[in-house]
């Protein structure tokens, strides 16, 4: 199963990279005006995010509409050593922001107050792959699988990616985590109840 995970995120991440630097801005300006029209979001008080990084969609214009909307932003933060999130509540983009370990921005915890998992009504759920059905392939390091189940207010579970990176099918295992919704500049699909 390893091995076909290793191969498939090989394979999907390399049709991302090959991605025009315009096609991958027009697809990301798409992606996040579906997202900011998305009735789970409109009724969304606590949103959580992510900062993209390398060639996934730029998460930047979504990011900034959910601070300028008034609603609390959340970020994470990746424990390492541990493979754990921790969220916190951001309100500046600009000055808040320190180097992760993964090379992606993250929450500066002096600057940014830490956030329960159970207060969270939205997830934008970061991924590699995903299926019309749903189900999703993270980048391998389980972050998202162990932090999902923390969050008891069942938030609504919203994937965003790149239409290249909608797939048939994924080798799952059963700690893979489904979202409920995933979103493409072409598209959407959402996951039978």
């Amino acid at each position: 199963m390893t091995a076909d995970k290793r191969a498939l995120r090989a394979a999907v991440l390399a049709r991302r990279d090959a991605l025009d630097p315009a096609a991958r801005a027009t697809a990301s300006d798409a992606i996040s005006a579906r997202l900011l029209a998305l009735p789970s979001l409109a009724r969304a008080h606590t949103v959580a995010a992510y900062l993209s990084f390398g060639s996934e969609l730029d998460t930047a214009a979504f990011v900034r509409a959910v601070i300028a909307s008034g609603r609390r932003l959340i970020l994470p933060r990746a424990e390492r050593a541990s493979r754990a999130l921790t969220m916190h509540a951001v309100t500046d983009l600009d000055g808040a922001l320190l180097p992760g370990p993964f090379g992606i921005r993250e929450p500066d915890p002096a600057r940014c107050p830490a956030v329960a998992p159970d207060q969270i009504d939205f997830v934008l759920v970061p991924g590699v792959a995903f299926t019309p059905r749903c189900e999703r392939l993270g980048y391998g390091g389980g972050f998202y699988d162990r932090f999902l189940p923390r969050c008891t207010r069942a938030p609504a579970l919203v994937a965003a990616a790149f239409a290249l990176q909608v797939v048939e099918t994924l080798p799952l295992e059963p700690t893979d985590l489904p979202v409920d919704r995933v979103i493409t500049e072409s598209g959407e699909f959402a996951r039978e109840p």
